[in-house]
């Protein structure tokens, strides 16, 4: 398996938690109400799992060693792209937990953030996946040759494995 595969695995997930976001925003539109705990589990998702867990092994790894290749223009480009997509990805996210918290607190005025916020990820995320999917993943194994490939797809298990401890280290320390 090429270091792309758990990535573009992890994109399966990703998809079907923003077509549940997508489905959630367009009833909270309909009904002019959310529920806060959808809204705090589909916060959790994609703090941990599509930015902690996914970009960091794109960002920690897959980037990291792409940045000490000579890239193409185009490549170099759409690298940047993705990396300023996640950047945007976590103020969205932030913005939603702002919204929520104004929400559970009765300002009316949040429902409508909390639903933009909602809408945005389902349209952002898919798009995203598919630059990375069929653009950039793609393109970016030309850079190494088998034995670098292998090397980068064990550090990816190796940063899976450290991830929960990582999740509830931050739980405790949140609590304490």
């Amino acid at each position: 398996m090429q270091p792309i595969g758990p990535l573009m695995i992890e994109h399966r997930l990703i998809e079907r938690m923003i077509a549940l976001v997508g489905r959630r925003a367009a009833a909270a539109e309909q009904t002019g109400d959310v529920d806060p705990l959808f809204v705090d589990a589909a916060v959790d998702f994609v703090r941990v799992y599509a930015d902690r867990t996914h970009h960091g092994k794109e960002e920690e790894i897959l980037f990291r060693d792409l940045a000490s290749r000579n890239l193409s223009d185009v490549d170099q480009r759409v690298m940047d792209e993705l990396v300023e997509e996640h950047k945007l990805g976590r103020r969205t996210v932030a913005e939603l937990v702002a919204a929520n918290e104004g929400y559970r607190r009765g300002d009316a005025e949040s429902l409508r953030v909390i639903i933009e916020k909602l809408r945005f990820l389902a349209e952002f995320y898919p798009e995203h996946i598919e630059k990375e999917d069929k653009v950039f993943f793609p393109a970016s194994m030309q850079y190494f040759d088998q034995a670098e490939r292998d090397a980068m797809l064990a550090e990816m298990w190796e940063f899976d494995r450290g991830m929960i401890h990582e999740k509830y280290k931050a739980v405790v320390e949140g609590l304490e």
